[in-house]
């Protein structure tokens, strides 16, 4: 009996019609069965918001020609709640999300939405990965990222990941010949250094721009930072399991129970 083809749903965050996942579906449409399920407008930034106040639509649509197509009024993790719950006729094999238009290194992942519907996926138990490239441009070119994220696709689908677990794969905006390699990373100890610029409206009401910088600390080079700076694809394993371990023994030693006379 002839084995069913890889399904591989696909989803991202700056919204359906967006060059890069355009470029993603081209990459992984030759591994399996596409499906694809992603926001009707950019979410950028959103995380893993989950839309809970209003109703979402689902609609389907020929954008993608002789694949099947759906875009959602929600946010990147309800694109993967309605197409494990409404679209899809089995468990994926695979999820990709992206290809992100923007880094989504070190902190940024836990404002991407991009990740989110990767960690979306984690949570239902699909092997799952998030792509980035290091361009914001609209106009980006994508031809290394779609290489790597062929052989990073290939890989999970023949060996899997551990449970719980999924990646955020960054790609830096180099060309092909100038790509140094590919890195397993841990996640660089960096965050945004905010500022809200200050203006007013033509009805001089105050509002805020958020403005600011990146910092990197982390003088690692075990890190996605390092190996972005140095023309390496960074690949970081993620999980959802947001339990500091290492503190566990910390908090034992404190005296709460002293609190209820115990």
């Amino acid at each position: 009996m002839k084995s069913e083809r890889p399904l591989i749903l696909v989803s991202n965050d700056d919204g359906i019609t967006a060059p890069g996942i355009r470029a993603l579906i081209e990459a992984v449409s030759e591994l399996g069965e596409v499906v694809i399920v992603a926001p009707d407008a950019p979410q950028s930034g959103m995380g893993h918001a989950v839309t809970i106040s209003k109703p979402l639509r689902l609609d389907k649509t020929d954008i993608y020609e002789s694949l099947v197509a759906y875009q959602c009024s929600g946010t990147p993790a309800d694109c993967v709640k309605l197409a494990v719950d409404k679209v899809l006729h089995r468990k994926p094999d695979l999820l990709v999300s992206g290809i992100n238009h923007g880094s989504n290194s070190s902190i940024n992942v836990l404002y991407s939405g991009t990740m989110s519907a990767a960690m979306e996926g984690a949570i239902e138990g699909i092997p799952s990965v998030g792509f980035s490239l290091c361009n914001f441009a609209y106009d980006a070119d994508f031809t290394a990222a779609k290489k790597i994220v062929k052989i990073i696709a290939q890989n999970i689908i023949k060996n899997g990941l551990p449970v719980g677990t999924l990646l955020n794969v960054n790609i830096p905006n180099v060309s092909e010949k100038d790509l140094n390699g590919v890195k397993i990373c841990r996640q660089a100890l960096a965050k945004w250094q905010e500022e809200f610029d200050e203006r007013k409206d033509p009805n001089g009401r105050k509002y805020y721009w958020l403005t600011g910088k990146f910092v990197n600390r982390d003088k690692g080079e075990d890190t996605d930072e390092w190996a972005l700076a140095n023309n390496f694809v960074s690949v970081v394993p993620v999980h959802f399991d947001l339990t500091a371990h290492h503190s566990i023994s910390f908090l034992n030693g404190w005296e709460l129970d002293s609190v209820l006379g115990k």
